[in-house]
């Protein structure tokens, strides 16, 4: 299952976030370190159900929507110097190792100082807050780095050693492979044998972007003075209100409303027994939902995992013609898949022994067979045929 990590300074609401992503029991306070140990949870990526274009009844989807699952970790809030072991930064970091990519959740309304401390709304410049998380795992890499460093110069005197793949075997546990190693080395433009130490931390720094990739989410934009938004809409930012999809999740749960994550606005359910303080809550949602088109958190999952990890969902079946496995369900399973995947890794994913007995696919909505080079396409049905089952 593809991860993501919620990663930020204490109190930006990244808890807050995760609940209402996952409707999981967690704290939440309006002080730092309230999560103290990472909360894990299954959240979802909405994406379009081809059972209507293919006019078969579907149980796994809800009015042409589906959601296909995705692990979310909540972790420790970071605060300055964390790579140097402050706060609970060693154990922040160590989290990330498990994340395929970074929600980084930003306090969008200024109102937490740089340790997550509350001020006043306003006072403090939210675009900080996202030069100092990438600072420090940049620098907490650095630190790895570095304490290997003198042996691997030392090995690299051989002919036959490869530093990068030295390197690659050093952040292993982090799911760095050579070729983020030898990206990293490219785009910077470094020469790693006779690297000093600012070259190594910018090389550092590239290798986290590389190898987690990052999405900054601008979280309490619905408190945000109109500079802060201004001053975070230069970067790349997908504004949220955690607060407010965490409602909307829990009025839906309770039938209040009818809701999807990810619809755009919401509807009151006929005969919905709301008291005047919940409707004026509900109206702020809906204001900030009119003006931002959502709250922002089903954006910033789907944004994640389909732009910045560039997956795809690809549906398997046994049945080419019904669209079922086989007992008979339609549409069972949806996986996500990077671009640029093959019915071949279609099969090797639903399982090894298929992968391996793997004979050739058929592309179920065109009934054609395709060849196990072609390129899958977002929304592909896809029949695999293996001499094994």
């Amino acid at each position: 299952m593809i991860t993501l990590a919620i990663a930020g300074k204490p109190n930006c609401g990244k808890s807050t976030f995760f609940r209402a992503a996952t409707l999981a029991q967690v704290e939440i306070a309006n002080y730092p370190f309230t999560t103290i140990d990472a909360n894990h949870g299954v959240a979802y990526v909405r994406t379009t159900c081809p059972c209507q274009e293919m006019h078969v009844p579907c149980e796994n989807c809800r009015d042409g929507v589906r959601f296909v699952p995705i692990g979310l970790i909540d972790v420790a809030g970071l605060v300055p110097e964390a790579h140097l072991g402050r706060g609970l930064g060693n154990q922040f970091l160590d989290n990330l190792r498990q994340a395929d990519a970074i929600l980084q959740v930003v306090d969008a309304s200024g109102a937490t100082d740089a340790e997550g401390n509350p001020v006043d709304i306003g006072s403090r410049d939210p675009v900080k807050d996202i030069e100092f998380l990438q600072y420090e795992m940049s620098m907490w890499m650095y630190g790895i780095l570095s304490r290997n460093w003198a042996k691997l110069v030392r090995q690299a005197q051989g002919r036959d050693f490869s530093l990068a793949a030295a390197i690659a075997e050093v952040f292993a546990g982090l799911g760095i492979t050579f070729e983020h190693v030898r990206d990293a080395g490219e785009a910077v433009g470094v020469e790693l044998r006779t690297a000093g130490e600012e070259d190594l931390i910018r090389f550092c720094r590239e290798l986290m972007t590389i190898s987690k990739p990052m999405l900054i989410v601008g979280n309490k934009a619905d408190q945000a003075p109109k500079e802060c938004l201004e001053r975070l809409a230069k970067h790349d930012v997908v504004f949220a209100s955690a607060a407010g999809e965490l409602a909307l999740r829990m009025a839906a749960e309770g039938k209040f409303i009818r809701y999807l994550p990810g619809d755009k606005s919401f509807t009151e359910s006929p005969g919905a027994n709301l008291n005047a303080a919940q409707r004026a809550g509900l109206a702020k949602v809906a204001d900030f939902m009119q003006t931002f088109g959502g709250t922002g958190v089903q954006k910033a999952l789907d944004t994640a995992i389909f732009n910045l990890l560039d997956r795809i969902v690809v549906f398997p079946v046994e049945d080419e013609h019904k669209l079922t496995d086989g007992k008979g369900r339609v549409l069972p399973d949806a996986f996500l898949m990077k671009r640029g995947s093959t019915p071949r890794d279609l099969a090797y994913q639903v399982h090894t022994d298929i992968g391996e007995g793997f004979l050739y696919a058929i592309d179920a909505k065109s009934g054609m067979r395709v060849k196990d080079s072609l390129e899958l396409k977002n929304g592909d049905i896809i029949k695999i045929v293996s001499v094994r089952k």
